[in-house]
């Protein structure tokens, strides 16, 4: 495998891995990933350099992408820094010639679940919101227990701190930064998206991909949900072979 680091801005928190198979004859499938840490400086792209390279093997193009966070080591990530950086990410692989931009895939765990499902949707986005008219358009997303829907935190028993921290203030201050935030809010999407959540997730519950995928499906889009029984929360990407099958497996279908 090969790996490459490519700056998509100028700042230091604005690049990504490109990983590739040692040999790329044509352009490849790709998945752009994201790692999540609820969006804090403290948690890096490595956490998502496992699963990067498993999905190489698989025969994909995997874009590992690092953004701006909150926090210290964060790079002053936050609204509208965070979308900001990982919507030129995405844009990036448009001058990549070893991805194939026609068939490309946003994921991401946790946080970055929350940020895969953001980037698909952002062909939905109000004029001026951070991202809008986007470059690349994404034709599947895969949140792995990622947060969805940052409007209705608490009816799922979460509290709002991390969220109120990235977007700089409360729903109650910024409803229009929640709505543009909210992958939940963007719906529908227009593409595949495929959740899966570790049943035994104390951190985010599997009720919110359950939720939003059943409220994906009524409004016209094509939502999985992905239960796995006996994964907690970190497990879903520090035990990758139990996600890298039903992954790959999603994207060949939808990349066909």
């Amino acid at each position: 495998m090969r790996r490459a680091r490519y700056h998509y801005g100028p700042r230091r928190g604005q690049f990504g891995e490109l990983n590739l198979p040692d040999r790329v004859s044509e352009p490849l499938p790709g998945v752009l990933l994201l790692h999540g840490g609820y969006w804090r400086g403290i948690y890096s792209y490595r956490l998502m350099r496992p699963l990067a390279r498993a999905l190489v093997e698989r025969g994909f193009a995997v874009w590992n992408v690092e953004y701006r966070r909150v926090g210290l080591g964060g790079g002053r990530g936050g609204w509208p820094q965070t979308f900001e950086d990982v919507a030129s990410a995405a844009d990036f692989l448009t001058g990549i010639a070893e991805v194939d931009a026609s068939r490309l895939a946003s994921c991401g765990h946790s946080a970055g679940g929350h940020l895969a499902l953001w980037l698909a949707g952002r062909h939905r986005l109000p004029e001026g919101a951070p991202g809008a008219r986007p470059d690349q358009l994404f034709s599947a997303a895969i949140s792995l227990a990622g947060v969805s829907d940052l409007e209705r935190l608490g009816d799922f028993g979460l509290g709002t701190e991390s969220v109120d921290r990235l977007l700089g203030g409360t729903i109650g201050e910024f409803p229009e930064r929640f709505a543009a935030a909210s992958p939940a809010a963007l719906l529908p999407l227009g593409l595949p998206q495929l959740l899966a959540h570790g049943l035994l997730d104390s951190t985010v519950p599997p009720a919110m991909s359950e939720a939003y995928a059943r409220r994906a499906g009524a409004l016209g889009d094509d939502a999985t949900y992905l239960p796995l029984t006996g994964l907690n929360h970190r497990q879903l990407i520090e035990s990758w072979h139990h996600v890298v099958e039903p992954v790959a497996e999603y994207l060949d279908k939808h990349f066909a």
